[in-house]
Order: structure tokens, then C-alpha cells, then sequence
């Protein structure tokens, strides 16, 4: 049977709740897919991410990997395109280390690209009624660590992938924009769904101009 890694983070940053976390469980709570769905909360420290990343590949071997994670302040689920070898904390993590200008993994590659269908990902869940795009940048925080890790670390026949979500309505700080937590959910759900299905990626647009 076909194997999904689904992750989501603990709160940071003096956040109460984290929403990739909580639709993770959300997921796990009504799954009913094609796949075995193994789920875990990750750390937000660089180190512990890494570690707890590594020990699910190992044990559970996925034939797809999607983490997901916080970007507080953007407006709508981004389904990330490309994960850098660069660690540069703009706050400390959850155990108070802030790397600067330092890779993800030694001797790896400038950056990798996601190997889920991310434009099919991004139009299935704005189909969906749900705010989404193609986002070309992680950050370079313990979400883009743990997307880089992912696609290093992980099978090469895997597909790897990372969505960043808005804070949840309920525990937005006043006057930044959220989704309803059901949303935000669905939108993980929808990723994982779109990421299982066979195929090329689709033709669509998705580029930038800045």
C-alpha cells in the first residue's frame, strides 16, 4: 500500500496554536483515503525537526512526503516550489538557537525543487474555494529546513512537498488575514489527495514576476 508522511509544526514565535498542526490532526482524525497516513507534529527547532524528520523516513519508508507549516501573515495557502540549503533565523527557534548563513546539509546543492504536481496542488484547492498559489520561496526558517531535509533525505522515488497555510481565523493577530481552521484543513487534505494521484504535472500557469 501506497505510504503518506504528513507533518505539521508546533506553535512558535508566541503563537497559542499553530494551524499546519492542527489540520494535520484534523486530517488524521477523518482520513479515509487510498494511502496509509502517518502524521506527526513536529518540533520547531532546527535540530529536532531535522532528527524526528529522519527517524519517520526511516521507519515508515513514504511514497510521498508533504509537510506543512505556518506563514503568518500571507492571505492564502502556498503550495512551495523550491527549498533552499540555507538556514537564516530571523527569530530563534523553540530551544533558542538562531543559525545564520548556514546550510541545511553540507555539500548538498544550492536548493531543490518539489517533487509533487505544486500548480495541480495550488488549482485543486483554489477549485476548492480555498485561497491558493504557487509560492517560490519557504523562507529560510525551520520550514524550509525541514522541506530541504525532506527532499534530501527522503527516497528518491518519493514525492516531497511543502505547504505553507495562514494563521487560522481564530487566532490571527488583529488585523492580519487567517482561513477558518475547516479550510485550512481541507486545503491539507486536498494537497495530499492531489499529491497521490499519478501522472505529469499539468501545464498550468503558476510563475511570478517578482
Amino acid at each position: 500500500m501506497t505510504t503518506v508522511l504528513l507533518t505539521g509544526f508546533e506553535p512558535f514565535g508566541g503563537d497559542a496554536v499553530n494551524p499546519s498542526g492542527e489540520a494535520v490532526r484534523r486530517v488524521a482524525a477523518q482520513w479515509d483515503g487510498p494511502a496509509r497516513l502517518v502524521t506527526d507534529v513536529l518540533p520547531v527547532t532546527f535540530e529536532g525537526a531535522a532528527a524526528r524528520l529522519r527517524e519517520l523516513l526511516a521507519a515508515h519508508r513514504p511514497d510521498v512526503v508533504l509537510a506543512t507549516g505556518l506563514a503568518g501573515g500571507r492571505a492564502m495557502v502556498g503550495v512551495e516550489r523550491v527549498a533552499v540549503n540555507l538556514l537564516d533565523a530571523r527569530i530563534p527557534d523553540n530551544a533558542g538557537h538562531q543559525p545564520v548563513d548556514v546550510p541545511s546539509v553540507s555539500g548538498a546543492p544550492a536548493a531543490a525543487f518539489s517533487t509533487v504536481p505544486v500548480k495541480a496542488v495550488a488549482a485543486a484547492i483554489a477549485a476548492a474555494g480555498i485561497p491558493a498559489e504557487v509560492s517560490h520561496s519557504a523562507g529560510t526558517f525551520v520550514c524550509n529546513h525541514v522541506f530541504f531535509t525532506a527532499l534530501h533525505d527522503a527516497s528518491p522515488r518519493a514525492r516531497v512537498g511543502f505547504v505553507h497555510v495562514p494563521w487560522s481565523s481564530d487566532y490571527a493577530p488583529e488585523g492580519q488575514p487567517g482561513l477558518p481552521a475547516d479550510a485550512i484543513a481541507e486545503a491539507v487534505r486536498l494537497a495530499v489527495m492531489t499529491s497521490l494521484e499519478p501522472g505529469a504535472t499539468p501545464a498550468l500557469v503558476g510563475g511570478a514576476l517578482h
